[in-house]
């Protein structure tokens, strides 16, 4: 009994989400031939073609999901690491720490205030 469920359920998930992959594809499909050939002059696209450039997006914007979980370990990791120095520096080198991370956070690194307030034509760095 158990067994023809899991089939059944397996089975249901399957055709929603492909009928949802057709949808959305139709509807990319829909809108870029009701918008971009007047706009931009391109060529009008098929359904496949809309279900291609969802798959070229998924690929080039989300990739395939694995490296965010590799990247939150590092995130953890990585804030770990920078607590542990913290906890062991003295209360001058967190005031000196401070101090560096404010100054390289500002606009005071690349600009200064007069380059804002002369009236004389902008020179090329």
């Amino acid at each position: 009994m158990k067994r023809r469920f899991w089939f059944g359920k397996a089975v249901l998930i399957l055709i929603c989400v492909t009928a949802f992959v057709m949808l959305f594809s139709f509807i990319v499909m829909s809108l870029w031939n009701a918008i971009l050939p007047g706009v931009l002059g391109v060529k009008m696209i098929t359904f496949w073609q809309a279900l291609g450039i969802l798959v070229l997006s998924k690929i080039l914007f989300s990739g395939f999901g694995g490296f965010h979980h590799k990247k939150e370990q590092f995130k953890n990791r990585f804030r770990q690491k920078m607590m542990a120095k913290w906890e062991n520096m003295t209360p001058e080198e967190k005031q000196k720490f401070k101090d560096e991370w404010n100054r390289c956070r500002g606009w005071g690194s690349r600009f200064d205030e007069k380059s804002f307030t002369t009236n004389e034509p902008d020179q090329k760095i």
